[in-house]
């Protein structure tokens, strides 16, 4: 491995790791300004995880039906197991409509009303408006809006000049003796080259981490890169125990059957046949929140009322839409059943079961995406010239459950807000830092690490046990005996890692190496997850504990901090004071 002072460098204003929505929207931002933009992704952009977002975004235009940023703020408030900080969930149910205009305007082909306005269709945890009827605010492009929105950001930022390091894996942030961070040390994947990039402010846009769980409905690449880099350099993890389980994810298989199959007036029923949601959420029923959905569908199951011949699913039914509406509403989903299942949706119902989906905690930020961390003495300060933004960030407008269509407006507004407030920042300090050895060294000995020789466990092996071990012990229903022998075989887990080697070391396109590279992320960001879930003795939203099955707010209304320094947890209040409205105290929880 060279040593830190022979390695190139590359010096931009601004250095965007992740090439997803948050990621690209920030970048054209910054490029519209002429600022020099480097945006780090180690796929084609395009092939970002934003891709796979089927439902849609939420705003409230009111195209379809009567609508407000108000209700919008409530539901999602109310969504989130009111555990959302509500000044962040302001700004975004505030900057949705904007936001999506803005998109419309750049190029997103939105699917159409018949007078022309963008297509909406009623989502999840959508409260009723004032006529009795649920709320319809997820504006879609058929069943592809990510697939959509990412090429047209994609393209703007073509456009724009944007600097793209395409295949490029960001291994650590580089940040000075004062903290402030200055950069990052990528690696090329084709040359297997390392490469310093020097940046007045640094943006983190990784995306989630549901590689860490056997079963989801993740890209190969979300392995919690942003999330673990930041726990190297000392920034804690929030709200880890809180990881969404989809309730419509193929059974056995994991891919997303979108929340728009039932937006579009699809049900599931069990195996006799009944709509089991009105047992569960009597006036949502199948459009209640995530959390309660896809518990709903475990009990069914345990109580052996699943379907097939080991009753360990349950069906999803679109049939009855008829095949215009399937085919065109949703033609995402009818290639994903003719090519996993050899059934034709419109004909057969689905068979699902929940599967790992979304991160709602992840890399503690305020609501201009700036990151915060605990200070020595007094309250958490701002990380100088860090960012994050998207599924790694944790803003929090997302709580203890996200509602569907919040995840691509997160995205998009958070997004936007790093690359506003980086502007500010670089005015404000137009000069590099200076970037000693003794900086970079440390990211350069964790990519040394696996050079070394010699026999030991396989990186695929380690990485296989770790997602058994996540999803036995750490998922929708939890209890302290499960997760404790958890923790302690995770434990066991991790220091294994030190004696894992790889047996390829070339440098041209040695995949291998990226992927021993991700499991040590990986192990990071579930040794976060499950300590932050054992500490929580309540149920809140994804967090659901058999042994605590009520939600505690007089103990438990406040964040958790995970840091990776002899695994400590520590806490932070929920902001609970909106910026220009009444805040929403809690209340329980019923759809």
């Amino acid at each position: 491995m060279p040593a830190a002072r022979s390695l190139p460098h590359r010096h931009f204003d601004a250095l965007i790791i992740g090439a997803g929505g948050a990621g690209l929207n920030a970048a054209l931002r910054l490029a519209a300004a002429n600022l020099r933009v480097a945006v780090v992704s180690k796929v084609f952009p395009t092939r970002s995880h934003t891709v796979a977002a089927q439902g849609g975004v939420n705003a409230a235009l009111a195209n379809a039906l009567p609508d407000n940023w108000h209700w919008h703020m409530f539901d999602t408030v109310k969504g989130s197991d009111y555990l959302g900080d509500q000044d962040a969930i302001e700004t975004m149910c505030r900057e949705a409509i904007p936001t999506v205009y803005e998109l419309e305007h750049a190029g997103v082909p939105f699917s159409r009303l018949d007078n022309g306005k963008i297509y909406q269709r009623a989502f999840g945890g959508q409260s009723q408006n004032f006529g009795g009827e649920q709320a319809a605010r997820t504006c879609a492009a058929a069943d592809r809006t990510g697939h959509a929105i990412l090429h047209t950001l994609y393209q703007q930022n073509l456009r724009a000049k944007t600097h793209f390091f395409d295949e490029y894996f960001a291994v650590d942030l580089i940040r000075d003796d004062e903290g402030v961070a200055i950069g990052a040390l990528v690696l090329d994947i084709e040359s297997g080259e390392p490469l310093i990039i020097e940046a007045k402010t640094t943006l983190l846009a990784t995306g989630g981490y549901g590689q860490v769980f056997r079963t989801n409905t993740n890209a190969f690449i979300n392995t919690g890169d942003g999330m673990a880099m930041a726990l190297r350099a000392g920034v804690p993890l929030q709200d880890m125990e809180f990881y969404q389980f989809h309730p419509t994810g193929v059974a056995g298989k994991g891919m997303l059957i979108t929340e728009g199959a039932r937006g579009e007036g699809g049900y599931l029923v069990n195996g006799e046949g009944e709509r089991f949601m009105e047992r569960y959420a009597p006036k949502a029923r199948d459009l209640a929140s995530r959390d309660m959905v896809s518990r709903s569908i475990v009990t069914e199951i345990r109580e052996g009322r699943g379907c097939g011949p080991n009753k360990d699913y349950v069906l999803l039914k679109v049939d009855h839409l008829g095949a215009d509406v399937v085919h065109h509403r949703l033609p995402g989903i009818t290639d994903i059943c003719r090519v996993f299942l050899g059934i034709d949706p419109a004909k057969e119902p689905i068979p699902v079961f929940p599967t790992a989906h979304y991160a709602m905690g992840g890399i503690p930020t305020d609501r201009h995406a700036r990151v915060v961390a605990p200070a020595r003495h007094g309250p958490e300060e701002v990380v100088p010239g860090l960012y994050a933004a998207g599924e790694c960030a944790c803003v929090s407008v997302h709580g203890a459950n996200r509602l569907g269509g919040n995840s691509l407006l997160d995205i998009l507004v958070f997004g936007r807000a790093a690359g506003t407030d980086i502007l500010s920042y670089v005015a404000e300090h137009p000069n590099h830092r200076p970037m000693l050895d003794a900086h970079i060294e440390p990211a350069i000995a964790r990519l040394a690490r696996w050079e070394r020789q010699g026999e030991g466990e396989r990186v695929a092996d380690v990485k296989a046990e770790l997602r058994r071990l996540m999803e036995d012990h750490c998922g929708v229903f939890r209890d302290q005996p499960t997760m404790a022998e958890g923790v302690e075989k995770l434990k066991a887990l991790r220091e294994r890692v030190e004696g894992v080697r790889l047996r390829d070391h070339s440098q041209t396109f040695n995949t291998a190496r990226i992927e021993a590279l991700e499991l040590d992320n990986l192990v990071d960001v579930g040794m976060a997850t499950m300590m932050s879930a054992l500490h929580r003795d309540e149920s809140r939203g994804a967090h659901s504990r058999v042994d605590h099955p009520e939600r505690d707010d007089e103990r438990w209304m406040k964040h958790s901090l995970y840091l990776r320094e002899d695994d400590r947890m520590d806490y932070k209040p929920v902001r609970t004071k909106p910026l220009t409205v009444e805040s929403f105290p809690p209340k329980p929880r019923v759809y």
